[in-house]
């Protein structure tokens, strides 16, 4: 039997309600999978609130809306924070990528969300 787990789109308004809405689709209120990119592909790979034994998918309905709200503005957000928090070697490569993401370029928020779901559970993403 295949689990069916839906992200409402127009409910992604950053990522930390990006966490809250893919919890509580696999797990009900309250539930977690996942509170950063690292624990979410975790959770990706089973054990984690996923069934092990049974198949999944995961159904972004209206992801357009998220696609906007998790666009390079968020990413700018999220990237000022990860520079802040930033061992001093790796805040130059951060301040980089949060540079082309001020200037619109690159891969947003949304991206890296889809390319964690796309690695750890292939083919089991559907975009509406």
């Amino acid at each position: 039997m295949t689990a069916t787990y839906v992200i409402e789109g127009r409910e992604v308004t950053s990522l930390e309600r990006f966490w809250r809405v893919i919890g509580e689709a696999v797990n009900g209120p309250g539930g977690y999978f996942g509170s950063n990119l690292d624990a979410f592909a975790d959770c990706l790979r089973g054990g984690y609130g996923t069934p092990e034994d049974a198949d999944f998918v995961i159904v972004w309905r209206d992801h357009e809306a998220s696609r906007r709200a998790l666009g390079h503005a968020e990413t700018v957000r999220q990237l000022e924070s990860r520079r802040d928090r930033a061992h001093p070697a790796n805040r130059a490569a951060v301040q980089a990528e949060l540079d082309r993401a001020a200037a619109g370029r690159g891969p947003t928020v949304f991206d890296w969300l889809v390319e964690i779901i796309e690695s750890e559970a292939p083919g089991r993403l559907r975009l509406e």
